[in-house]
């Protein structure tokens, strides 16, 4: 019918547009990132830990600022990092659980953070790192954005039967001859890499439940742990790829969309579990 062509060609309108175009190519990279790390910190337990490092990037962002950086994301990056590294160290060496250590941390960040941004008033320039810019995507970052999701690949790849032993059961691990700080601390530096660099885009307020979301979502449905893995992936991309469209026509912030789609999954996912 007539009316069928009209609505196919507005199906596809959004990709007329380059920018929409470079946002698809960073949203398939974001996927792929997302449900590789996603995946193995939802089964290590350390939701918290990637939230903590997302909000750490205010002071990131911060130290920039104070530097004169024009562009903060190497400061951003340098220091989750460090914050990683430092919670991994101390939830070894303190008493304190794992929770508290990360909550400490968080809190210390956020707040140092907002302390030296706020001065004079200047907050404002900063609050897109909050809500994140997918649609202003250049060439050059999705070029870095690519070269990150090949390194990442490669450093899961290698490593991930290990890490996901340490942070299953980090005793049987010790047991097994890991050495258990070695690879938490690569685990926690590259989740910080991810979670840092895809904050200027995705935005502070949404990144951590754009990477926990299709995890769990995966992991009430998935039978085995390859499976997981390809299933986390694979919601990812379509969570992230249909948020964008929708994004597009409802006039939405990109990162809110997306993670709205992706919470459809997980509670699709619960009703799949009960039956």
């Amino acid at each position: 019918m007539p009316g069928d062509g009209v609505l196919g060609l507005a199906a596809w309108e959004w990709l007329q547009y380059g920018f929409m175009r470079q946002a698809l190519l960073a949203v398939v990279l974001l996927s792929w990132l997302f449900g590789l790390a996603g995946s193995m910190v939802v089964n290590a337990r350390m939701a918290f830990f990637s939230d903590a490092i997302g909000h750490a990037a205010l002071t990131g962002i911060a130290i920039g600022s104070l530097l004169g950086l024009g562009n903060p994301l190497w400061a951003m990056l340098l220091f989750s990092i460090f914050l990683a590294l430092a919670i991994v160290w101390v939830r070894r060496v303190a008493a304190a659980s794992i929770d508290t250590v990360i909550a400490l941390f968080m809190a210390l960040a956020v707040a140092w953070g907002v302390m030296i941004l706020s001065r004079g008033g200047g907050f404002n320039k900063y609050t897109r790192y909050l809500i994140g810019d997918i649609l202003g995507i250049s060439p050059q970052d999705l070029l870095g954005l690519a070269i990150l999701a090949l390194a990442a690949t490669a450093v899961f790849y290698v490593t991930y039967n290990r890490i996901a032993l340490t942070g299953f059961n980090s005793s049987w691990a010790r047991s097994r001859g890991l050495k258990v700080g070695l690879w938490q601390g690569l685990f926690a530096a590259m989740v910080a890499a991810i979670v840092t660099v895809s904050i200027q885009w995705v935005g502070v307020l949404v990144v951590n439940s754009m990477l926990i979301l299709p995890a769990a979502a995966a992991r009430n449905l998935a039978a085995d742990v390859r499976a997981y893995v390809w299933l986390t992936v694979a919601l990812s991309l379509i969570s992230g790829v249909v948020g964008l469209i929708a994004s597009y026509y409802w006039a939405t912030a990109s990162g809110a969309t997306i993670v709205i789609v992706a919470m459809g999954f997980f509670l699709l996912s619960l009703i799949c579990k009960r039956r």
